[in-house]
């Protein structure tokens, strides 16, 4: 996580907004952003500084509808800290979802998308021209690391700020939403009280072990195990209920099968709402790891079912 304030020196702002154009001892402005037309999920055109971001606190990230990477998870875990924050998103913060493909996000195929996510009021979808993109997300620091203008090589990250006092920071989009929400709610001053963990800390591994941290961080945005569909279904006993090739592949490369037709793929596909599973780049004993878990999980949760009847006859056994 990186943060930058006023009084930083202009050639780390200049590093991480991308541009050696920040005014030198003060916060960026009309003079660094770009005030190019956008386009919103609902049709309406605003201008990048003008509308969006002069006066406001923003978090901002790219994706686009058809990726099959990180866009889901990003997507899904920023709908959980719109949840947490509440009423705060559209008042004290506003989220904006820029496309980097805007020749095939048009605004209605936006709308759906949000829809699938279930955004809420105060989180804006955008498109615009190619170029304008570009440099936006240029300007933003949010542009891919390498040279080429690569779709899927752009990294689920985030861009914090506060364009009123020209504070910045840089975070992760697929770290822990009440994380996130804490970390925004400290960056904003909203004084919640609590402490928020830098990446310096050490960080608790699950007891259950890396298929619990694995499904805890790249799962539960959108699954649960044995507490109803979310916007995957839910993996209770999945492991008995799926033939175990089957399921350990589509963990591994869900977009492959997808793109190969694979019946079961296809039907989950349109069953979810069209919601891609991301491929979250999972090697073999990661991929052994998180069905371990799911098993262990669900094996716990039906043993629990099963003693539910008994403590209801018989309050006094625990």
């Amino acid at each position: 996580m990186e943060r930058l304030g006023t009084s930083a020196a202009a050639a780390a702002a200049a590093l991480l907004l991308g541009s050696a154009a920040v005014m030198a001892g003060g916060p960026w402005g009309p003079q660094y952003f770009p005030n190019v037309p956008l386009t919103t999920q609902d049709g309406t055109v605003v201008h990048l500084y003008d509308d969006l971001l002069k006066g406001k606190a923003v978090v901002i990230n790219l994706i686009y509808t058809r990726c099959t990477a990180s866009c889901p998870l990003e997507t899904a875990k920023l709908a959980q800290v719109q949840r947490l924050l509440g009423g705060r998103v559209g008042k004290d913060v506003f989220f904006y979802s820029i496309s980097i493909d805007p020749k095939h996000d048009t605004p209605e195929v936006l709308k759906a998308y949000t829809q699938r996510f279930h955004v809420g009021p105060g989180w804006l979808f955008l498109t615009g021209k190619d170029e304008d993109i570009q440099l936006v997300s240029k300007k933003l620091g949010l542009s891919s690391p390498t040279d080429a203008w690569s779709r899927d090589g752009h990294q689920p990250t985030l861009m914090v700020g506060n364009e009123s006092t020209g504070e910045w920071m840089r975070s992760s989009a697929v770290e822990n939403p009440k994380f996130l929400a804490r970390m925004m709610s400290d960056f904003f001053g909203w004084k919640n009280g609590k402490p928020v963990r830098t990446y310096a800390a050490p960080v608790a591994i699950p007891r259950g072990g890396k298929g619990e941290s694995l499904f805890n961080s790249r799962c539960a945005a959108c699954h649960s195990i044995g507490k109803g569909d979310g916007l995957g279904p839910d993996l209770l006993n999945v492991t008995t209920l799926r033939e175990r090739a089957w399921l350990a592949r589509y963990v591994a490369e869900p977009d492959r099968m997808l793109a190969e037709g694979d019946r079961l793929a296809t039907a989950l596909f349109a069953k979810y709402k069209n919601v891609r599973m991301p491929n979250l780049g999972l090697d073999s004993e990661e991929v052994g790891a998180l069905l371990s878990h799911i098993e262990q999980r669900s094996r716990a949760a039906l043993a629990d079912e099963a003693r539910r009847p008994l403590v209801e006859m018989h309050p006094a056994r625990k």
